[in-house]
């Protein structure tokens, strides 16, 4: 079966060569997806082997990783689409545990979890924003994870087929769940290890900028494509 890993990247030109070789080693091909970047993000992409597919705007994570299936599905004849982050907080060791129950034909998508076996340096308080996303899952698409919104996913082709991302920024990763009820795909979770480090706390996610989430999932949900 052949996988092939979607990379979105905005402005990760010091860490992105490491990402996708560490990808590399575990799937039949690397896609990135340059986000408008202002540094050599495409070149280093480049250089260190992945296919790059450059948005002429900032378009956000949800419309790369969208442009990235796409292309892995169309032109690359993927069975498998694998989403990993650029920033190498992901572990390239993982994707063999994340896509082994997709080959095995049991699950349409699996779901990276950093509570279920592996340990990471996650500080207390990013542990509190993931309960309280946990919380608004379980409410609005009443699936019940141990972990939501790492990024790091695994579909099938039927699955990845299926899933539409409209949610062009952060949102798509609650719309990407209630996209899993709603096509009725099956799905498991399975350990990840994330690494976290200073540059990564201060690009990621914090509690505030959840609101601004939470607006633009609503605003995509219930009114327009955001």
């Amino acid at each position: 079966m052949k996988t092939v890993a979607v990379i979105p990247a905005y402005n990760e030109e010091k860490r992105l060569a490491a990402a996708v070789k560490d990808a590399a080693k575990f799937v039949d091909a690397v896609v990135v997806i340059d986000d408008c970047s202002r540094d050599r993000t495409a070149q280093i992409a480049l250089s260190a082997g992945a296919y790059v597919l450059p948005h002429l705007i900032n378009r956000g994570q949800g419309a790369a990783l969208q442009t990235g299936t796409e292309f892995a599905l169309q032109k690359l004849s993927a069975d498998i689409v694998v989403h990993f982050d650029a920033d190498g907080q992901m572990m390239g060791e993982d994707i063999p545990n994340m896509i082994k129950p997709i080959a095995d034909g049991k699950f349409d998508v699996v779901l990276g979890s950093r509570f279920k076996g592996k340990k990471s340096n996650m500080p207390f308080s990013r542990k509190i924003t993931i309960r309280l996303a946990l919380l608004f899952t379980i409410l609005m698409s009443g699936m019940r994870l141990s972990d939501t919104h790492n990024g790091f996913r695994a579909l099938s082709r039927e699955a990845a087929s299926k899933i539409k991302i409209k949610m062009n920024r952060m949102a798509h990763a609650s719309e990407i769940l209630d996209l899993i009820q709603a096509k009725k795909l099956r799905y498991t979770e399975v350990p990840v290890k994330i690494k976290y480090t200073e540059d990564t706390l201060d690009k990621g996610q914090s509690f505030f900028s959840g609101f601004a989430i939470l607006k633009d999932y609503f605003k995509g949900k219930f009114f327009d494509e955001v």
